[in-house]
């Protein structure tokens, strides 16, 4: 961690950033490391909201808001942030205007024209130690294949005395820079991001063709510890538990559930039924997978097993192999559990190949936090099952 002349070191990506420990504001490292305000996820420098005029943005996250589960994606480099929305009225009126900056960067980034001006996005994620930063990387608006209507979006949210609202749901592309100097940062200060000798070529070549270039990592390993697998937040195990909660002496009752957790992950399950208790032979769901659209499509097969087990009971070899062996040719399987996948079948999963897609606990909190967002949406959506 770099907790001393913050105004000084460059930003290097997932390094810690700390400030002073007094257990109050002034422990924000960001006012110093970036030359921003302290307090909420907004911060600029220049004059809001227009890009013209922004020298500067940066985006704070603490990843553990379950209404607006901000996200990064690791291995695509996708960043997904939610607007400063959080009651009902205009859309755009917000405080801090961050849903009319959020608008006027996708609107510009949508024009392919080259601008002499964009504010550079820098990304901080919150560490959970006093105000500890963690640099997340340097991000520009839109997605590879994301069309403008796709990559900003306003969502809808319901408040705790149910009244409606919208907010929005931005896609970012982390670039491929690894380390953003500190004298590109004070040219920025001073209002010169593109035209600085020391502004990073990736981020150049989008300001002035919009061409993409991600940072994109891929995972050591293919099996997951059981921590992967398992919720750590507070907030994420309240999801899991009220499946788990409802469905723990019913568990025929979670095929269909599980069913519906799969879709949320699984966006183009086609089709799908539920096999009778009696004749699943390791199958409590079957349907088909569409590949392509229209009359050119292709429809996969595959085999759903569902698992409401507790977070102490992971599922084993036995239960996997009884999946595995009822995979026709060509078909795959999907592992659905409120638990994990025991690490010694995760290894046979992995060693021999087998076409089995693991949704465990942890897929299950992410999964609902983005598509449903609240503990009370999740308990509404159970009930509509």
């Amino acid at each position: 961690m770099i907790d001393s002349n913050l105004s000084e070191v460059d930003l290097v990506v997932d390094e810690v950033y700390g400030g002073s420990r007094n257990g109050n504001a002034s422990d924000d490292p960001l006012p110093a490391l970036m030359g921003v305000d302290c307090g909420a996820g907004f911060r600029h420098l220049g004059k809001r909201p227009d890009t013209d005029t922004l020298n500067m943005l940066v985006l704070k996250t603490n990843f553990s808001d379950i209404n607006w589960p901000d996200s990064l994606n690791r291995e695509t480099g996708v960043f997904t942030y939610y607007g400063d929305k959080h009651e009902p009225g205009d859309l755009h009126k917000t405080p801090r205007q961050g849903n009319a900056m959020l608008r006027s960067l996708f609107d510009c980034a949508h024009n392919h024209q080259y601008t002499q001006h964009f504010p550079p996005i820098f990304l901080f994620g919150s560490t959970g130690q006093y105000r500890d930063v963690q640099f997340l990387g340097l991000a520009v608006p839109g997605v590879e294949g994301m069309s403008a209507d796709e990559d900003l979006v306003a969502v809808w949210r319901t408040t705790r005395d149910r009244g409606r609202f919208q907010n929005y749901k931005a896609s970012f592309t982390v670039l491929d820079v690894a380390t953003v100097s500190r004298r590109w940062i004070s040219d920025i200060q001073k209002g010169n991001p593109t035209s600085s000798p020391h502004a990073p070529k990736v981020w150049l070549d989008w300001v002035k063709a919009r061409k993409l270039r991600a940072l994109k990592s891929s995972p050591t390993s293919s099996r997951r510890t059981k921590s992967q697998q398992l919720p750590q937040d507070a907030k994420d195990k309240a999801l899991v538990a009220a499946i788990y909660q409802r469905y723990k002496e019913r568990p025929t009752d979670f095929e269909r559930c599980a069913m519906e957790i799969a879709r949320l992950v699984i966006p183009d399950i086609h089709q799908w039924e539920l096999t009778r208790p009696w004749r699943d032979g390791g199958r409590d769901a079957t349907g088909t997978y569409r590949i392509g659209a229209s009359v050119g499509h292709i429809d996969v097969e595959f085999a759903l097993e569902a698992k409401c087990y507790a977070d102490v009971h992971g599922v084993g070899v036995k239960e996997l192999s009884r999946l595995i062996s009822r995979l026709r040719h060509r078909q795959f399987g999907i592992l659905v559990t409120t638990s994990y996948l025991a690490d010694s079948a995760y290894k046979e999963l992995n060693e021999d190949g087998h076409p089995v897609v693991v949704i465990s606990a942890s897929d299950i909190a992410n999964i609902t936090k983005q598509k449903l967002g609240s503990l009370e949406a999740l308990t509404a959506w159970l009930d509509r099952i």
